[in-house]
């Protein structure tokens, strides 16, 4: 084992630390977890729902201490109770889906009337999860748990950079019978998730593209499935006709939502030349009257950066666009307070697409908006991105704004609004275009599929041709 040291994001200090698990203590819990697996599976759905539906239970009981380590690691404490109720919704919601999306009737084959089949699901006997800092608890079970109802053992190692849940969460993980060993969670950095993945017979990965690109070549040449949910560069494209009150408040909600740490928040927007200016005007109005949440519940809006890093990368992303001519109109680069780094929102205007802040991943408050002159040109625009993952467009209407929806090139496109994709966990599906993901939707009950591998079980009850007939016989 190594010692790994954890920043706190408010104070810069490192005060926690915890021992890296090794590649050999990675096999064995993998070892644990697969003769753990087989049990779960058989026992069924009713037994495996009856523990989850405990474990839910356990989790309100232990709620407090799981968002006390969360608010650490992440300088907010509301939406780390979010995500708290989040888990939990997710644990009912495909419980109680399950029976239906994993229902194996037995059904005749229409060209063949004396041929009855059934497709019957067996899981993937280990499923490893790696998952990022930003939603430290949420983004480890979105894919956990719908792998667990599915019959699967789980193994989740968690960002090296937001650790502390893992101590309180483990601990109501271990209180209840028949789960510890089909869901554990590992710690460590790179090599670690190196090892988790040679282990599993699936891996899902949230997280930067780069790093998504690495773990794909592992799973290829381990030859397991891989599921990546990987970055964004989401676009809000401001049509003729659309009210720029309503678009500048959906904007800067899910631009600066979690202090815009979040793949799928607005990081460009484009606006048609004749609302342009006045969109900018009702988002720097807007954002001056957003505050520094400086304690937990002191009404402030916005906390610090939780990876002290991702303000160096921000910066550099702000100097280019203004070396190349763009303008901060609102807000400006990080600053360093007591040890915590802050970026306030920020508005930038005269942005092109030679600028890094219109085409990598910023991760921040940031929001660059670029004027527009007729819909042909906003649609090249918006589609001139490696990412694929949401977006938005405001209209006049939703008729208007539907229709060039359609030309958006993304897996969920938001209309006069934003992040309406996260109100669909179990209403529907979408998938991550482009660079910005790969595999099967995480979104929809059916979403338990993901884990599952279909074998048809086929029976003739009729008679066996001869094989006077053998020749006659089709294949």
């Amino acid at each position: 084992m190594s010692a790994m040291e954890v920043r706190n994001p408010r104070t810069g200090q490192y005060d926690y630390f915890f021992n890296a698990a090794t590649a050999e203590e990675v096999g064995e819990m993998a070892d644990r977890a697969r003769a753990a697996q087989r049990q779960w599976a058989e026992r069924g759905l009713e037994y495996r729902t009856q523990i989850l539906m405990a474990w839910a239970d356990a989790l309100k009981m232990q709620g407090t201490n799981i968002v006390a380590a969360l608010s650490v690691d992440t300088a907010r404490t509301r939406i780390s109770e979010e995500e708290l109720g989040a888990v939990i919704h997710f644990i009912h919601g495909f419980c109680e889906a399950a029976s239906e999306v994993l229902a194996t009737p037995f059904r005749k084959v229409a060209s063949h009337p004396d041929v009855v089949f059934k497709v019957t699901y067996v899981p993937y006997s280990l499923v490893g999860v790696i998952s990022p800092w930003n939603f430290p608890l949420v983004l480890s079970f979105i894919d956990a748990i719908p792998a667990l109802v599915a019959g699967s053992a789980v193994i989740i190692k968690p960002s090296e950079v937001t650790p502390r849940f893992v101590e309180p969460l483990r601990k109501t993980i271990e209180a209840i019978p028949g789960l510890k060993d089909v869901l554990q969670l590992v710690q460590g950095g790179a090599d670690t998730g190196q090892a988790l993945v040679a282990k599993s017979d699936a891996v899902v990965f949230t997280g930067s593209i780069p790093t998504g690109r690495k773990i794909a070549v592992a799973a290829a040449e381990a030859f397991i499935p891989a599921f990546l949910e990987l970055g964004g560069k989401d676009a809000a494209v401001v049509l003729e006709g659309a009210d720029v009150e309503r678009a500048a408040t959906s904007i800067l909600r899910s631009a600066l939502y979690n202090s815009g740490q979040v793949c799928y928040a607005i990081e460009r927007v484009y606006a048609h030349a004749s609302l342009h200016d006045r969109l900018v005007d009702a988002m720097v109005r807007q954002a001056a009257t957003l505050k520094r949440s400086l304690a937990a519940g002191d009404g402030g809006h916005y906390g610090p950066m939780i990876f002290s890093r991702q303000g160096a990368i921000i910066d550099a992303q702000l100097d280019d666009a203004v070396a190349k001519g763009a303008r901060i109109v609102s807000g400006g680069k990080s600053q360093m307070v007591d040890g915590a780094v802050w970026i306030d929102p920020t508005i930038v205007i005269g942005v092109s697409h030679d600028m890094t802040l219109m085409t990598e991943e910023t991760f921040g408050p940031i929001v660059p908006v670029m004027k527009f002159s007729s819909e042909d040109e906003a649609e090249r625009l918006m589609n001139d991105s490696q990412f694929g993952l949401s977006g938005a467009v405001f209209g006049p209407d939703s008729h208007v704004a539907g229709n060039f929806a359609l030309k958006m090139e993304a897996g969920g496109v938001s209309i006069n609004d934003t992040e309406l994709p996260r109100v669909m966990m179990f209403d529907g599906e979408k998938m991550a275009f482009k660079q910005s993901g790969m595999g099967g939707s995480r979104y929809g009950a059916t979403s338990l599929l993901r884990y599952v591998r279909k074998r048809a079980l086929l029976a003739n009850e009729g008679p066996v041709p001869p094989l006077s007939k053998l020749e006659e016989t089709p294949l």
